[in-house]
């Protein structure tokens, strides 16, 4: 049930977002529900192939280049994902650092009120 959670959570964030960022386009919400799920597998498979990868990198700065693995992810999904758009590597960035903030921000809201019950 988490996962499935997790999953809309990104969805109505990512949806939410491309309203926001002029350089990210989501058709519909379907659109984003299949972005998050692409996300979801792409950051479990591919993800800790690049860090491993990169890891020299990676800790010359300081652990900085995770974002720029970040927003690899997000231009791979771009690909992946019809009716999902990206106009660059800047705008890839800021969309990844927004959805990853916004959404652990939600998420933990959401934990925290099932704690209180």
């Amino acid at each position: 049930m988490s996962i499935i959670v997790r999953i809309i959570v990104s969805a109505v964030v990512a949806f939410g977002l491309s309203y926001i960022l002029k350089g990210i386009h989501i058709d519909t919400f379907t659109t984003a529900l299949i972005l998050a799920i692409v996300l979801a597998v792409l950051n479990a498979i591919i993800k800790p192939i690049l860090i491993i990868l990169t890891l020299p990198i990676t800790i010359v700065t300081f652990g900085l280049f995770l974002f720029v693995i970040n927003a690899l992810i997000i231009l791979m999904a771009s690909k992946f994902v019809k009716g999902f758009y990206v106009d660059g590597f800047w705008w890839a960035l800021l969309f990844s650092l927004l959805l990853s903030v916004i959404s652990s921000l939600l998420y933990n809201e959401d934990k925290a009120k099932k704690r209180e019950q």
